[in-house]
């Protein structure tokens, strides 16, 4: 209990540390004279646990050890000739590891600076491992800071070591048993102990996240793949499903929400399906991440160790950059669209995108806008009702999308024919759902042939062979990777027509992992069809939706609405057979 004797002193202490030194400090010694009840005066000694005790510590740290062993002791070489110790703490204060010079042994055990000495702040009263512990933050504690009187002559400096949850689990301390006076002296001990323990959380989340993605990311490319400042483990959903204490101050630098189960893309312009493109083999000043607070940073991809399962992400064999890479899955007709795009991203001729709705237009043009000015601006121009051209007079160069361009109306075509002509440092890139006759009909000539430098043609979905792949993707962003299909379901929703392509089939999926009650999506999971028209698709589109098929006539009528004997029936007419 506190010698009541000492009260006026410890009064006086406090009030100096609350005007003289930082806040944290004058904390913890208001801590420990009212909820523990220490004494200052008292040169108590070092507090060591029992020989079971310490073994029953270092045993639940067994792994931790091993993981930061190697670091730590290239940390101590660095600093062993200025006769600093190091101190590995457990997360009850317990020193698990440490690493000393013999020759002052004696000392360091006698300082409490050795195995099984326990630093909380309620048994050893402000200290650089028990202020860490209860502040979470990394600490100093110099000399006359220390609250015991036994440890005034010692200057600690703390860092703490979080799990790939964010729960802290050890602290890491690095300390001499008499340094210079000023505090200041030990701002070279932060910066070595605070990028240690950063090195050991990085190292435990590779060794615990083998089968997982790991993104790790960097402010500086030149230290991307060397040093990262943070990382996350993401699962084959893209959601984070563990993380280096860096990656809050990277992703969450607010503190807005919990980090661990949150989407990638949530956080940044990245899905699970770019990872692949972050690998080595790419520049890392190209590999910018950009987050939706505006930020850019710069990223790799660490893909996993092991098969994820039937969900797992896979790359594509062709050699297209970031997302672009992504975009489709094994489908020729698209793989050839692709190449060209990339051959044209870093061009600035004008392009139009042609497909029909809700098949992933807008997608293709930001892919197209990274392969090429990644870095640049990237501004979205809704043609419909009436759209603001003002504010781009003013823009920095980069990419101008327009969405919908059919809907613009004829005052604002002279205006944006004007703001082109001004602005020949922003690339136009435009998108309709009609055919380029029919938009030909709708816009301006000299408006026409400016958007329309080169066309490129998204597929309807029925059109595509990568239905496999695109079905798995789409689940996955939406679920985990336990839940998977039904054979029955996969061939139902193969043989769909999909009238609202992608944006549909991402919808039929939404509501069936929400009615899934187990791990299996079945077809009672799936809405039901709606009544739609036949579509009526021309026959010189009949040999692409066969092929999209794999010649399967059945699947091939289900996508049409119509029957398997009116499939025969036009393939006949236009001569067409199913390869042998």
């Amino acid at each position: 209990m506190l010698d009541l004797n000492h009260v006026d002193e410890i009064d006086r202490v406090l009030r100096g540390l609350d005007t003289g030194r930082d806040r944290l400090v004058a904390d913890s010694w208001q801590r420990c004279v009212e909820s523990y009840g220490l004494d200052p005066s008292r040169p108590d000694p070092a507090h060591i646990v029992t020989e079971a005790e310490f073994r029953e510590h270092r045993e639940q740290s067994e792994r931790l050890i091993a993981t930061a062993r190697s670091g730590l002791q290239a940390l101590f070489r660095q600093v062993a000739g200025q006769n600093y110790v190091l101190l590995l703490a457990d997360a009850k204060g317990v020193c698990v590891d440490f690493f000393g010079d013999p020759r002052f042994e004696d000392q360091l055990r006698q300082a409490g600076l050795y195995l099984g000495s326990n630093w909380t702040e309620d048994l050893a009263g402000t200290c650089g491992v028990g202020s860490c512990i209860v502040t979470g933050e990394a600490v100093t504690i110099h000399q006359s800071d220390h609250f015991g009187l036994a440890h005034t002559p010692l200057s600690c400096t703390s860092a703490p070591i979080h799990d790939t949850m964010g729960e802290l689990v050890a602290v890491l301390d690095i300390s001499l048993l008499r340094s210079p006076s000023p505090k200041s002296s030990q701002n070279l001990a932060m910066n070595l102990v605070t990028a240690s323990t950063r090195r050991v959380e990085m190292a435990n989340l590779m060794a615990t996240t083998r089968r997982d993605w790991v993104l790790r990311v960097s402010t500086s490319p030149e230290f991307l793949e060397v040093d990262p400042e943070a990382a996350v483990a993401l699962d084959g959903s893209g959601r984070i499903v563990g993380m280096t204490s860096g990656a809050r101050r990277a992703l969450d630098p607010e503190g807005e929400g919990r980090l661990i189960g949150t989407r990638i893309d949530a956080l940044m312009e990245l899905t699970v399906d770019d990872l692949p493109d972050l690998m080595r083999g790419r520049p890392s000043e190209e590999r910018v991440l950009r987050l939706k607070d505006g930020r850019g940073i710069f990223g790799h991809a660490i893909a996993p160790q092991a098969p994820l399962g039937g969900a797992a992400v896979r790359r594509r064999d062709a050699a297209l950059p970031g997302p672009l890479g992504s975009f489709s899955g094994k489908d020729p007709a698209l793989e050839r669209m692709l190449s060209q795009a990339q051959r044209l991203a870093r061009t600035q001729v004008p392009l139009l995108i042609t497909g029909e709705t809700g098949t992933g237009k807008e997608k293709l043009v930001r892919a197209i806008h990274m392969a090429g000015a990644g870095q640049r601006g990237f501004y979205l121009l809704r043609c419909a009702g009436q759209p603001d051209l003002g504010a781009l007079r003013e823009a920095a160069a980069g990419t101008l999308f327009l969405r919908g361009v059919e809907d613009l109306a004829r005052e604002a075509q002279a205006e944006l024919i004007a703001l082109l002509d001004a602005r020949t440092d922003l690339r136009a890139i435009a998108s309709c759902r009609c055919a380029p006759a029919d938009l030909a009909q709708l816009l301006r000539p000299d408006l026409f042939h400016r958007l329309a430098g080169a066309r490129l043609a998204l597929p309807a979905l029925r059109h595509r062979a990568d239905m496999d792949w695109l079905i798995d993707r789409l689940l996955r962003r939406r679920c985990t990777d336990d839940i998977h299909l039904s054979p029955a379901a996969r061939a139902e929703l193969k043989a769909r027509p999909w009238p609202g392509n992608i944006r549909e089939l991402e919808q039929v999926l939404e509501v069936a992992v929400a009615l899934c009650e187990g791990k299996v999506i079945d077809l009672p999971d799936l809405p039901a069809l709606p009544p739609v028209a036949p579509s009526g698709a021309p026959e010189e589109d009949l040999e692409v939706l066969l092929a999209a098929c794999g010649w399967n006539m059945a699947q091939a009528a289900r996508r049409l609405g119509v029957n398997r004997s009116t499939v025969l029936r036009r393939m006949r007419k236009a001569g067409l057979a199913a390869p042998q």
